[in-house]
């Protein structure tokens, strides 16, 4: 019998319910997405802007043949993003069967966080990073903002770019 994760926050016997996530930061602040919605990790890549694309969105780039749209996370979340693209990292998901990469200041690790763990996004966090939050985690050191992918593409109206 395989063990699955239990909505209740328990598995057998006991056992509490755990969620991977992979990290990134975003202008020292941690993020986090569930690794089963991460596809790849890639270092900076050669992003080709999109004529008339909203500020967000920094323009697509290639992954072994398929044309991703790549948005901003700094501009995405108000914050000064002057030469950020050439530089950031890049955390591909899928969002409607169409790849999406984040680009961010940095990816760091692998948590395991127990569900039961995670609380409300706080009513004081900005209006912009509040929207793209879909939870928190009180680490020792930090608070782990958890990324909904949904909301981060959803409130720019992204399309996918087909081709290639």
């Amino acid at each position: 019998m395989s063990a699955t994760l239990q909505p209740t926050g328990f598995g057998r016997a006991g056992e509490t319910a755990m969620e991977d996530y992979v990290t990134m930061i975003v202008a020292g602040q941690t993020f986090g997405i569930p690794v089963l919605n991460v596809r790849d990790v890639l270092s900076p890549q050669i992003i080709t802007r999109i004529p008339l694309a909203q500020a967000e969105i920094a323009g697509s780039l290639n992954l072994r043949g398929r044309i991703v749209t790549a948005i901003n996370m700094r501009t995405r979340l108000g914050l000064p993003a002057d030469g950020f693209v050439e530089r950031a990292m890049a955390v591909v998901v899928e969002h409607d069967d169409e790849p999406f990469s984040l680009l961010v200041d940095e990816v760091g690790e692998v948590l395991s966080l127990p569900t039961r763990q995670k609380e409300s996004v706080p009513a004081t966090l900005d209006a912009r990073w509040r929207e793209v939050s879909q939870g928190i985690y009180r680490l020792e050191d930090r608070l782990l903002l958890v990324l909904s992918v949904t909301s981060v593409l959803g409130a720019i109206g992204v399309e996918p770019v087909h081709g290639m």
